[in-house]
């Protein structure tokens, strides 16, 4: 049994990897301040004897014994990472040298969730982990690309310097149960946009492109990359290299939900990337993983998970 601490673990993502791994037979604290983690995520989890909630900032020192760690503690969609940009910075960076420290006292193996946003509005396509992005660094999502790509250093640094056991993963856009329904991400707002009828908002005319990944999938290669063993500590891309549009996107979800709701048309924020697609070759050779759950079948999840919270 391992002893693992997964900061971020009440959000999204986190919750879905401290199923898995209690389910593993592990021993897991989950950490989170739940700015935009909840306790419903993982309130079924609670009285399990090998699972521990703490409220706690990573901002903030924290100490246990843990033999590894997923760093996973950060706001990731833009209204809640704009919300407070300040803070954002803070917890990409202090919590980072924070959870290294950690890692380093405890010679815990650490992996750091970062982003495709690394790669800003990229100018290589699609997105390898050779390509140094393409980011502005004064702008409104400057926080969040900055602030990840300053941990993955300081990830790098303690791993040249200290010999600290370190593994860098870069998420594409994920979507599944457990979202937030109202964290203004592309997925969860067309859901429930089209689940009440209103009208569905698309951003700029719809042509920009994402590629989606089904939770199940991405958890999957974050465990294959902690659990690896060839000297492999990345960075790594995860993500469906099935790439689409916005806008087909949302006619997709209008006919999954069989809503009657229309599309709307408003401004493209500022640094909105137009095109994000990851290559994933280096995860298929270094861990033998790849997206399994199709966009059709993983939104149909999604959309049922969905009806049943705002049914409430």
């Amino acid at each position: 049994m391992k002893r693992i601490l997964i900061t971020g673990g009440a959000g999204f993502i986190g919750s879905h990897l401290c199923e898995r791994l209690l389910n593993e037979g592990n021993d897991i604290i989950c950490l989170d301040n739940f700015f935009t983690g909840s306790k419903d995520n993982i309130r079924h989890l609670i009285g399990n004897n090998h699972f521990e909630l703490v409220r706690h900032d990573i901002t903030k020192e924290y100490f246990a014994e843990v033999d590894e760690i997923y760093n996973l503690a950060c706001p990731a969609s833009p209204p809640h990472y704009q919300y407070n940009p300040i803070k954002t910075m803070k917890t990409s960076v202090l919590g980072m040298i924070n959870m290294l420290g950690l890692a380093k006292r405890c010679k815990a193996k650490i992996l750091q969730a970062s982003t495709s946003e690394v790669y800003g509005d990229p100018t290589v396509h699609p997105q390898v982990e050779s390509y140094w992005g393409n980011v502005n660094p004064i702008g409104i999502r400057s926080c969040y690309d900055e602030g990840k790509r300053c941990a993955e250093t300081l990830m790098m640094d303690y791993h040249r310097q200290n010999g600290v056991d370190t593994r860098i993963v870069r998420i594409f856009n994920t979507y599944g149960p457990n979202m937030d329904p109202y964290d203004g991400r592309v997925v969860s707002n067309c859901i429930v946009q089209a689940l009440k009828g209103e009208d569905i908002t698309i951003y700029g005319d719809g042509s920009q492109t994402r590629s989606f990944c089904y939770v199940d999938d991405l958890v999957d290669g974050l465990v294959r990359m902690m659990n690896n063993e060839q000297n492999f500590i990345g960075p790594v891309n995860l993500g469906n290299p099935s790439e689409r549009t916005i806008l087909n996107l949302a006619e997709l979800v209008i006919k999954l939900t069989n809503s009657s709701s229309k599309l709307v048309f408003l401004p493209l924020p500022q640094d909105d990337p137009t095109q994000r697609r990851p290559n994933i070759d280096v995860a298929k050779r270094e861990l033998n993983w790849q997206p399994s759950v199709d966009i059709e079948e993983g939104l149909k999840r999604t959309i049922e998970y969905f009806e049943k919270k705002l049914r409430g």
